[in-house]
């Protein structure tokens, strides 16, 4: 399904009771909605789902960037809003948990709960120039060459070789990804600087985060936990950044254990 939002047109699936507590799940850079289709099982059974293509991903469109985090965190807003949506629980996975941390931030009152999945509050300043020549390899050379490279960091060597399907899967996702959409959240993610502000974050808050990610390893998700008053932390042992798709089952194990302490 499709809807106009913030502007522009963004691709969503909901799926589950309608009288159900809505969880909105938010994505990874150089994905889409079908990455979370290991939680699907488990979620609906007890809750609505809304999955959603982010800008410039999927089936959503991808105008010119570059793209800012508030811009993204507003498309998820308006979306929430096309849809009716007033309150709900918020889960995020790498940029899908930046998006998360800017709505904690600016709309908490949508928010019942935010779930912060390999991800981090802060980019480095030493660690730009590495945005910038993915960015710079996108614009000249397209999505191809990421393939490999972000499988890589992705996932732990053993689960490569023990899983190929899997990794053909998110493999055609990166490959599919518009290298626009790419370029434009890259600039959002580069330009990441939360950490300072997330103390303000006043909602029960689960984070979790693969042992062996190198990307957003567990000390980025350990400033974050130490930042948002009464988180909790959860570390997933043999996974690596999309750790939802990795351990999927310690995962959903989490995420379950967690929204069965909030009240509804």
């Amino acid at each position: 399904m499709n809807t106009n939002a913030n502007g522009i047109r963004i691709h969503y699936e909901l799926d589950g009771d309608p009288s159900a507590p809505v969880i909105t799940l938010s994505h990874s850079l150089a994905t889409n909605l079908s990455m979370w289709e290991p939680q699907m099982e488990m979620l609906i059974r007890s809750y609505r789902v809304l999955r959603y293509d982010t800008r410039g991903h999927g089936e959503t469109e991808a105008p010119e960037g570059p793209y800012s985090l508030e811009m993204l965190a507003a498309d998820a807003r308006s979306l929430l809003q096309a849809l009716g949506i007033k309150k709900t629980h918020f889960m995020g996975i790498s940029m899908g948990g930046m998006i998360g941390q800017q709505l904690g931030l600016e709309s908490p009152e949508m928010l019942t709960t935010l779930i912060l999945c390999d991800t981090s509050s802060r980019v480095e300043k030493e660690s730009r120039p590495i945005w910038d020549d993915r960015i710079r390899v996108a614009q000249t050379q397209g999505m191809g060459p990421h393939v490999s490279q972000t499988l890589e960091r992705w996932f732990t060597s053993s689960f490569r070789e023990r899983t190929p399907e899997v990794i053909e899967w998110v493999g055609d996702m990166i490959r599919r990804t518009s290298p626009r959409g790419y370029i434009g959240c890259s600039h959002a993610i580069r330009d990441l600087n939360l950490t300072d502000r997330i103390q303000g974050i006043r909602l029960p808050a689960l984070i979790i985060v693969g042992e062996d990610d190198p990307g957003t390893p567990v000390s980025a998700a350990q400033t974050i936990r130490d930042r948002i008053e009464g988180s909790e932390l959860v570390i997933l042992n043999s996974a690596s950044h999309l750790s939802n798709i990795e351990q999927s089952g310690l995962f959903n194990d989490a995420v379950i254990s967690f929204l069965g302490k909030v009240k509804r």
